[in-house]
Parts: C-alpha cells; sequence; structure tokens
C-alpha cells in the first residue's frame, strides 16, 4: 500500500497547529507568524485536502471589518486555486482576557451574552465558506476552585448556549453540525465536559439532540487515563463521531499535542484499525475528516514544521496499511475466533428468550462448569497483542 495521501483520505489540519509559534508558559516564540495563504498551498503540497480555523487564527480579535473582509477573501482563493476544502470551523473563546472565566459559561452575564454574539457570526461564516462542522471546545468553561463556580447552573447555561446555536443554525436552513470536544483540564483546574462520556451524556439533555455529537483529541482523553480507542469505539457506536483530533501524547501530564503516533503506538494502531477497518468483521467506521491537532515542537523551524505535518500523514497511512495486514493474516482471524471476540456480537439470549426460559435452563447455572475456568479455558489476549506488535512493526506480511 502506497503511502502517498490523496484527497480522498481527507487529511485536514488545523491553522493554529502548522501556525504555532512556538510560545509556551515559559518563553516566547521561536518562529515568526505563518501567513493563511502560505498555509493553504503548503498543505495542498503536502496532500492535505482540508484546512480548519477558529475565527482568530485567521483575523485578529477585535480586528476592523475590512481586516477581516480581507482575510477571508484570501483564504476563499487560496482554496480555489488549491482544492483544499474547509469542512470545519471552531470559535476562539478561551484567548482574550474577557474569556479568563469561560463564554458559555462565565459567571458575568454579559460576557456570555457576547461569547454567543461572536459564535452566531462565525457560524455564519462557516456556512459561507461550506464548513459542515462546527466544533466547540470549552478551554476555559471551568474553574480551579469549587466555591467559584456553580456546577448546576454551568451546565445550564451551556445547554442554553447550545440549544440557542441549534435553533440558529436549523432556522437559517445552514447544513451545520455540532460536536464538542472535550478536556479534563488544561488550561483550567477542571474543565465542563471533561471527557467522551460526559459530553454525551451532556448532549442527551438538549432540544437537538441529534445536531450534536463530539469531537474527542488523543491526548485530551489520555491525559484523564483514558483508553482513546476504546472511547471513540462508544462515540461510534451511539452515532456521535462528528469529527476526530489526531495527535501524540505520552502519558498523563500536560497536553502535549506531539504528532500523531508519537506517543502509545500501539493505541494509535488500534485506533486507526478502528475507524479503517470497524470491528472483527471488518467495515469503515468512519467517513470524517482525519483531522490533525498537534503542534509543531518548539524546537523546530519552518522547514519542521512541515516535515512534522508530513509525519502525521505518514504515520497515519503507515498504521493503517498495518492495520490491513493485520486483519488479512490468517493467524490472526484464528487467534480472533479463538479469544471468542466474534462471540461477543451474539445476544447472550436465544431469539425469544425471556428471563423465565433463562432461569428454568439449568445449563447456565446449576450444571454450568466453573470449575472448568481455573487453570484451563485461557482467551489469549497476550498472544494476539503479540501478533498485533509483529504487524505493527512490519515482522509479519
Amino acid at each position: 500500500m502506497a503511502i502517498t495521501p490523496t484527497p480522498a483520505d481527507k487529511f485536514s489540519f488545523g491553522l493554529w497547529t502548522i501556525g504555532y509559534n512556538g510560545a509556551d508558559p515559559f518563553g516566547g516564540p521561536t518562529r515568526p507568524p505563518l501567513d493563511v495563504v502560505d498555509a493553504v498551498e503548503n498543505l495542498a503540497k503536502i496532500g492535505a485536502y482540508g484546512l480548519t480555523f477558529h475565527d482568530n487564527d485567521l483575523f485578529p480579535f477585535g480586528c476592523t471589518e475590512e481586516k477581516r473582509q480581507s482575510q477571508i477573501d484570501r483564504v476563499k482563493q487560496a482554496c480555489a486555486d488549491t482544492g483544499l476544502i474547509i469542512p470545519m470551523i471552531t470559535t476562539n473563546l478561551f484567548s482574550e482576557p474577557v474569556f479568563k472565566d469561560g463564554g458559555f459559561t462565565s459567571n458575568d452575564r454579559s460576557v456570555r451574552r457576547f461569547a454567543l454574539r461572536k459564535v452566531l457570526r462565525n457560524l455564519d461564516l462557516a456556512a459561507e465558506l461550506g464548513a459542515k462542522t462546527f466544533v466547540m471546545w470549552g478551554g476555559r468553561e471551568g474553574a480551579e476552585y469549587d466555591s467559584a463556580k456553580d456546577i448546576r447552573s454551568a451546565l445550564s447555561r451551556y445547554r442554553e448556549a447550545v440549544n440557542l446555536l441549534g435553533d440558529y443554525v436549523t432556522d437559517k436552513g445552514y447544513d451545520i453540525r455540532f460536536a464538542i470536544e472535550p478536556k479534563p483540564n488544561e488550561p483550567r483546574g477542571d474543565i465542563l465536559l471533561p471527557t467522551i462520556g460526559h459530553a454525551m451524556a451532556f448532549i442527551t439533555t438538549l432540544e437537538r439532540p441529534e445536531l450534536v455529537g463530539v469531537n474527542p483529541e488523543v491526548g485530551h482523553e489520555q491525559m484523564a487515563g483514558l483508553n482513546f480507542a476504546a472511547g471513540i469505539a462508544q462515540a461510534l457506536y451511539q452515532g456521535k463521531l462528528f469529527h476526530i483530533d489526531l495527535n501524540g501524547q505520552r502519558g498523563i501530564k500536560y497536553d502535549q499535542d506531539l504528532v500523531f503516533g508519537h506517543g502509545d503506538l500501539h493505541n494509535a494502531f488500534a485506533l486507526v484499525d478502528l475507524l479503517e477497518n470497524g470491528g472483527p468483521n471488518g467495515g469503515q467506521t468512519y467517513e470524517g475528516p482525519r483531522h490533525f491537532d498537534y503542534k509543531p515542537s518548539r524546537t523546530e523551524d519552518i522547514t519542521g514544521v512541515w516535515d512534522s505535518a508530513r509525519a502525521n500523514i505518514q504515520t497515519y497511512l503507515l498504521l493503517k496499511e498495518r492495520a490491513a495486514s493485520f486483519r488479512a493474516d490468517p493467524e490472526v482471524q484464528q487467534m480472533l475466533a479463538a479469544a471468542k471476540v466474534p462471540d461477543l456480537a451474539l445476544p447472550t439470549l436465544g431469539e425469544g428468550e425471556t428471563y423465565d426460559d433463562l432461569l428454568a435452563d439449568r445449563a447456565s447455572y446449576e450444571d454450568f462448569d466453573t470449575d472448568a475456568y481455573f487453570g484451563g479455558k485461557g482467551f489469549g489476549f497476550v498472544r494476539l497483542q503479540q501478533l498485533a506488535l509483529e504487524h505493527l512493526l512490519g515482522a509479519r506480511n
């Protein structure tokens, strides 16, 4: 399998990723700003199909209408010239001082109203540019102190905001869905809707839950000590994987935003296998953008920025190749069957069977041989994982 990307791979990058200038809490920028036209042209060269951005990645906060429109016109022309699309847009409700206590859930009502107006205007831009997904990362929607925030009221205000946005896109006829991006902490001590599960539970309370899904990020779930591939499987199971952010993370620490695969490589392999091949019986399960939300290392110059962008794409395609090899291996199929992985798809109760029938079945309890599982009836999961490792390392064809 070739590792040359095509638009059909649907690789997209955030302008804030390739445009990251290297600044961190302990030091200033190490690279100059990246112009949006240069960004689009270089993404096209490396085989990406899409560019995404926050409003203030494209034009400065508080800029004149002329400056805003000029930047919009420039990105539209650059996309027209290269064939790139803008599949997703999001809004910055976290960088400016006004959002220091959040946007939708700030204790200050006037800030909440300002945040909603900012998002509504950006929804109009998303529709104008053809974006189908509107991501919401609530990076400042949280608190550092338990007494500082009434969490139930904050969730009510969050719900109020998302309901309003759902009404807006519906009334305007916009073909846009929303994707909540969970994160447990950083920059706030505790962020609302910290995990995939929290976000999906919140979505059930909305007036238009069909318009809202999740945009999970590798590092964000792993910061909480969770298995990202397992979380994605649940989001797929519930039909809520509207978008995905790919990067690398090494353990429970700050949000590293490494190149995809430059962290937990085993889990990255499992993730790509899931996205591309579905369950044990095959079948692609996710058809949306493979979006890279990473940051080129502060140590890199502009050449290193584009090397790192290519590295994301190459890693994904290599893992896709290795996952296909894993699934095609007869021994893998044999071990999957021995481990009874396909059997989990079988209903526990027979067709038409009731609990009375189950209670009457002595073989399922009274005569069931539990002792056979002591020293026997192993599942072979370790061998199965070793086969995955050998395919991942290219030791098996």
